[in-house]
């Protein structure tokens, strides 16, 4: 067993050019060994768990939904809101909800003190997250991000005689 104290986590901040994405994160199952994005075949843990932050103002991640990935959370400090496709519901502090796969969301700080998540993840061996507002997508384990490109068949660009681009 591998006992660890919150206040040995070293804090990850992320932060978008204009500062509408904010976040804090304590990653919590790379602090206990876990890989980056490693799923338990590559010796990851079965499940990721973190504690997130959002300051207030602030939104967590634009608009995303995972293909495989359940996400629980629980609301440990302040208040905000959840935004889906199907609308805006008010969180605070004790509330608790899952974010099953394709279902759009992200998370706004609405109060004036941070927003604090407990968040449990299922690792599962690949996800691939979708930005519905940018046309993005982002795989994991991998971790690249990209925006795609529709082919006509199955064979477009496989005999070099048709420029990828």
């Amino acid at each position: 067993m591998h006992l660890a104290h919150l206040s040995d986590v070293s804090v990850e901040s992320l932060r978008s050019p204009s500062g509408r994405y904010q976040v804090e994160r304590l990653l919590l199952s790379q602090h206990l060994g876990a890989p980056k994005d490693a799923p338990p075949s590559q010796g990851g843990h079965p499940f990721e768990v973190e504690v997130c932050r959002i300051p207030p103002g602030a939104i967590n991640w634009p608009l995303h939904q995972h293909s495989t990935q359940w996400e629980f959370f629980i609301v440990q400090a302040g208040e905000g809101v959840v935004e889906t496709v199907d609308g805006r519901t008010p969180i605070r502090q004790g509330h608790f909800f899952m974010q099953p796969p394709h279902q759009a969301h992200h998370i706004l700080n609405t109060g004036s003190e941070d927003l604090e998540l407990l968040i449990v993840a299922n690792n599962s061996e690949a996800d691939v997250t979708y930005y519905p507002n940018s046309g993005r997508w982002f795989i994991k384990p991998q971790r690249k991000m990209f925006k795609m490109q529709e082919a006509s068949h199955f064979y477009e660009w496989e005999d070099g005689d048709e420029a990828e681009g």
